[in-house]
């Protein structure tokens, strides 16, 4: 059973989707500020959280912070605000994923999913099964048979995030944003380097495709 740390301040809400996710099958720690969720996920161990960003004695984006400096827990944003900016500040955050009130119960059971999912295709050693590759992010390899390659503290981010949305595109600006800091000609003109470098670097299995959506993002393909 997957163990959820929620974290909403609004006991109503909180209670409705604690109800519904132990339906769906998994074990819920409901706190209701950002304080008192931090000690729970320091004395407890969850596959996901969920956190909203409005909250009292600690916002989420604080909490994020600390848990993702603190392990690297997979965690969705829940929250009313849809400005691009705080999607932007969440992503940078290292986010997995975020979804804006109100939402369906649906889509979020198939957004944690989806996370969960990813996660768990990386195995014990922290490898990720890239089609014929193996890439490993702590230590920043990159593996096809006997061809080893060491990748750049950037080249492993960016691969990362791609892997990390498979089959997805990713926005270009929040790539910048996450990577260079800023949105800006010059940064985009490195990153299109960066993206070049890592076809390179995967050319080797005909099944992986990094392409570029004009105007919109980066999708890495694995037929």
């Amino acid at each position: 059973m997957k163990k959820i740390l929620l974290v909403e301040d609004d006991n109503n809400l909180g209670a409705i989707l604690s109800e519904y996710l132990s339906f769906k099958g998994y074990e819920v720690d409901h706190q209701t500020n950002g304080e008192e969720a931090w000690k729970a996920f320091n004395s407890d161990k969850y596959d996901i959280c969920i956190i909203d960003i409005m909250m009292p004695k600690m916002d989420g984006f604080d909490l994020a912070k600390k848990i993702r400096s603190a392990g690297n827990a997979p965690f969705l944003f829940l929250t009313a605000k849809s400005m691009v900016e705080d999607k932007i500040e969440g992503f940078k955050l290292g986010a997995d994923d975020y979804i804006t009130k109100p939402f369906s119960m649906e889509e979020l059971i198939m957004r944690i999913n989806a996370i969960l999912n990813r996660y768990n295709h990386v195995n014990l050693n922290g490898n990720v099964e890239l089609g014929k590759y193996s890439f490993n992010y702590d230590e920043r390899i990159l593996k096809i048979e006997d061809n080893v390659k060491k990748l750049t503290a950037k080249e492993a981010e960016l691969l990362k995030i791609l892997c990390d949305n498979k089959n997805k595109v990713v926005e270009k600006q929040i790539i910048l944003k996450k990577l260079w800091g800023e949105d800006s000609y010059f940064a985009a003109r490195s990153m299109d380097v960066y993206v070049s470098k890592l076809r390179n670097y995967l050319k080797d299995d005909n099944s992986i495709e990094i392409t570029t959506i004009y105007g919109t993002g980066i999708k890495l393909i694995v037929k």
